[in-house]
């Protein structure tokens, strides 16, 4: 269970650990699809899209319920927020045995953007205890767990994973990307992907490059959000 299915890390993380499962699963994503959930149904995966959304998100819950009802599953795997916020108690509701809770987003002051207040950390609590486990994408995110005071022998870290085939060198497609962008062969580029937003610290990546820009050294941006005017200035100067 995924709160939607656009283009995003967790999306991506959650298709490669379908992809590379030996289990019968269907992936439900509570609002909306996207590129993700076009990937996932070409390559032959089971995925449903709710589309929760306006006032129909507040039957999230017992909409859920009676999906996971229907499928019987033995595990529900809930990803990112909301699905854990209207995902666990719904799996609790349909009887499902084992509940497992992916933790993606957990920042020093904010969660998926929004920052921490005392209830959301008290609401987090509670639905990590209806949970029957809790997976950290990195050490780093554990530690803010068990900060926010998760017991640690109920958290597994469990790195994110890199699908290196697919990222696969492609010569032709160097060439063709430099010559849309109209950058020379002999350049020397320097790659940053994600969303333009704080938590992503591009600003950084401008700054420290900067040095080897000066040197001939060309960094490329692939990414959108609310700061691409602000990086965009920071750029030019």
């Amino acid at each position: 269970v995924i709160t939607s299915l656009t283009t995003g890390g967790a999306e991506r993380q959650l298709e490669m650990l379908v992809r590379r499962s030996a289990h019968e699963s269907v992936t439900i994503a509570l609002y909306a699809g996207g590129p993700v959930a076009d990937s996932m149904r070409a390559a032959g995966e089971r995925v449903e899209v709710l589309d929760l959304v306006g006032w129909r998100r507040a039957l999230t819950s017992v909409v859920l319920a009676r999906r996971l009802r229907h499928y019987r599953p033995d595990v529900v795997h809930v990803h990112l927020l909301s699905a854990q916020l209207w995902g666990i108690p719904a799996a609790r509701l349909a009887g499902v045995p084992v509940v497992v809770s992916t933790e993606h987003s957990l920042m020093d002051d904010t969660i998926e953007g929004r920052p921490h207040t005392w209830w959301l950390r008290l609401l987090y609590r509670g639905l990590e205890r209806l949970a029957t486990h809790t997976v950290a994408v990195s050490s780093t995110t554990a530690q803010r767990l068990r900060r926010w005071g998760v017991q640690g022998t109920r958290i597994t870290v469990a790195d994110n994973g890199i699908d290196f085939e697919a990222l696969a060198f492609d010569e032709v497609a160097r060439r063709r990307v430099r010559a849309e962008l109209g950058i020379a062969e002999e350049t020397r580029v320097i790659g940053a992907v994600g969303r333009l937003d704080p938590v992503k610290r591009m600003d950084t990546i401008l700054r420290a490059t900067a040095p080897a820009l000066h040197d001939g050294a060309v960094l490329v941006v692939a990414g959108t959000g609310p700061l691409l005017t602000g990086l965009q200035a920071v750029a030019a100067d």
